[in-house]
């Protein structure tokens, strides 16, 4: 594997591709490797997830988290032989994104699109302030702030639907003022 070192360019993103099912197994393995000595090459590992309310058979409703991209973990890192051949050899790694299995590092683009890097504070909201949905499942509903993450790139967003109040967990950018 020389070709890895013309990679080495510095910390990148790169996906990793798992088995189905399998992607929270493979980040706790790739945490484990950082802990035991790949630190310095292996900086994050990601699983991006949504919040996402489903209606049971029963017409309850659930809030559940919804991986964003099954069977990939996004991993930031300093591509070298011993990083690609430790996480490549882990149980339900099926293979680096790229061609023929080589890795290929995420664009700028590519990685502000998946929201990896952990995007700047959009804009302040304050708990009690009235907001509606712009993204995802919930789209047009309408609530209020009750909560806000020390962050402030989270909020919990209490909405009324079915005639009952239900709170539900929202990153800043899916909503906006009214």
């Amino acid at each position: 594997m020389s070709d890895l070192n013309e990679l080495n360019v510095g910390p990148k993103w790169y996906i990793v591709h798992t088995r189905t099912g399998h992607e929270n197994k493979v980040l706790l393995a790739i945490e484990r490797i950082i802990n035991k000595g790949l630190s310095d090459c292996v900086l994050e590992v990601k699983v991006p997830v949504q919040t996402v309310v489903t209606t049971d058979a029963k017409g309850k409703e659930k809030i559940i988290e919804e991986k964003i991209y099954p069977c990939y973990v996004f991993v930031k890192m300093i591509m070298t032989a011993q990083s690609w051949y430790q996480i490549r050899h882990l149980p339900g790694v099926t293979a680096f994104a790229g061609p023929d299995s080589m890795p290929v590092p995420l664009t700028d683009k590519e990685v502000a699109k998946a929201n990896l890097e952990g995007a700047v504070k959009i804009e302040a909201f304050q708990i009690g302030e009235e907001v509606q949905i712009i993204d995802g499942f919930l789209t047009g509903h309408k609530g209020s702030i009750s909560e806000i993450s020390e962050d402030g790139q989270s909020v919990t967003v209490i909405i009324s639907t079915i005639g009952r109040e239900m709170p539900v967990s929202l990153d800043v950018k899916s909503i906006a003022r009214i």
